[in-house]
Parts: C-alpha cells; sequence; structure tokens
C-alpha cells in the first residue's frame, strides 16, 4: 500500500472508505456524497475519530450523512503522550493542506480517546470546533492505573507510563492530564459534550467527567454531560445519538471554519 497514497477503498456504511499508510501509521478516511457535503457551500468539516474506528459509530453515520467526513490516525499503545500529540499535527497537517479539510475538526475520543484528543487540542485550541468525549479517559491515575476508584488496568499502565516518561513514583505530581489543561480551550471558546454511564467501574465518572466538568466550568468553559443511569464502560454512545449530534452541528454552525 503506497505511502499516503490512495490506499484501499472500500464501502463503508454506504460511503467511500480509504484505508492507506501515513507515514508508517495505519489512517482511515470516509467521505460523505457530493450532495451531503454540497450544503456546506465550499467548507470541508469533518470530525476525527480519535481511536477504536467503527466501535458504536452512530455519531460517525450520522455526520457523515449530513456531510461531514470522518478520519482516523492509529495512536494505540500511545495514551495521549507527546508521540502522540506530534502523531496527530502530522495527520492533521496532511488533511488540511492537502486534501482541504477544514482547519478545525471536531475531535472525537471515546474511553482512551479521551486523552488524545484533549492533549491536542490543549496545544492547538485554535484548530478545534469542538469536543465530543464517550465515557473518556481524563486522568491516567484512574485509567490505566486504577490508583482511585476504578479497576484501571495492569497491563496498560507500565506502556502508559512509558508513553508519558514517567516512573510511578512521578505520577502524583503529573499534570498533563486533561483535566490539567482546561485553561487554552476554556480560553478559545471550546464547548464540550460527553456521554457517560454512572454505573462505569473502568473509567469511573466521578474520577474523571465530572472532575473535567467542574474545572472547565470554573474556567468559563461550556461543558454539556448526558450521564446513562445503570450504565457501565460499555456500550459507548447512545442508542438515539441525536443530541450529541445537533451538539456538533450547532459548534459547527458557531466555530466552523467558512469556506475561502
Amino acid at each position: 500500500m503506497a505511502e499516503n497514497g490512495p490506499g484501499v477503498v472500500t464501502d463503508w456504511n454506504g460511503y467511500r472508505r480509504r484505508d492507506f499508510i501515513f507515514e508508517g501509521w495505519d489512517a482511515i478516511l470516509v467521505e460523505p456524497t457530493a450532495a451531503a457535503l454540497a450544503k456546506w457551500d465550499g467548507a470541508q468539516p469533518w470530525i476525527w475519530r480519535a481511536r477504536f474506528f467503527d466501535a458504536w459509530p452512530a455519531v460517525d453515520r450520522a455526520v457523515l450523512e449530513r456531510g461531514f467526513h470522518v478520519a482516523y490516525v492509529d495512536v494505540a499503545d500511545l495514551f495521549g503522550g507527546p508521540e502522540a500529540v506530534d502523531r496527530f499535527d502530522a495527520y492533521y497537517e496532511y488533511l488540511t493542506a492537502e486534501q482541504g479539510l477544514s482547519r478545525r475538526p471536531v475531535l472525537e475520543g471515546f474511553s482512551r480517546g479521551g486523552l488524545i484528543i484533549y492533549n491536542w487540542a490543549a496545544a492547538n485550541a485554535d484548530k478545534v470546533c469542538c469536543l465530543y468525549g464517550d465515557a473518556p479517559v481524563c486522568d491516567i491515575r484512574s485509567w490505566p492505573g486504577g490508583l482511585g476508584v476504578g479497576v484501571g488496568n495492569a497491563e496498560c499502565w507500565p506502556r502508559c507510563l512509558a508513553a508519558h516518561g514517567l516512573s510511578e513514583a512521578d505520577v502524583e505530581g503529573f499534570r498533563g492530564n486533561p483535566i490539567d489543561r482546561l485553561e487554552p480551550l476554556a480560553a478559545a471558546g471550546i464547548p464540550v459534550i460527553h456521554v457517560c454511564g454512572d454505573a462505569d467501574d473502568a473509567v469511573p465518572q466521578v474520577e474523571n467527567t465530572d472532575v473535567l466538568a467542574a474545572r472547565y466550568r470554573a474556567l468559563g468553559g461550556r461543558i454539556e454531560v448526558i450521564v446513562k443511569p445503570g450504565v457501565g464502560h460499555h456500550p459507548h454512545s447512545l442508542e438515539d445519538p441525536t443530541p450529541v449530534v445537533d451538539f456538533i452541528l450547532a459548534a459547527w454552525r458557531e466555530r466552523g471554519e467558512a469556506p475561502v
């Protein structure tokens, strides 16, 4: 498969999906229909799925129907660390400069994908339309660390520490979590929506979304939280994704890049 080339084209839920290698990493780009895209009058909106492409894709399918592209690049085992941010930087430049996509994507983080969308947004607040977190990890001490009320993940924890250049002794003082890096997002007026289950013992709401939401609001940020009573970490998303889709569309109309 040629690097950055056409790759393999398949059908994904009725849309053209291109799987290719971008600078050595697996990448995906799904295109909306021309008719759906035309409604944006030359703009090229897109949603950036950070992890677990094709898992609970109701929101992705819904925004594709409304003219958004869906993009993905592999950042597995990087846990939102510096290498993941660098990889996102490179893919962003490719999609905006060479593929013509908007300079303000919607960032979508399922579970551990929350780490990279927040850390990339904190470093690139002028390049973000809005954030959608779905049971998102917001503090590595909660997951995979399991240092609070959650079960954690003993297999992922050492890899996460390595991705951030940390030792066990460094973790308590670590300030590189999404919950610690919200000031640039609030200052840029980036709207945020989270969906989470209040029975999640893997990524507990109380240690992740609740902490982040309280801090973001204290900074003047806008965040909407949809809580699923009695639901654990899975299933993600909503049976009817309309509230999330409406939030994304409203954010795009407010903050999306106008056609040049």
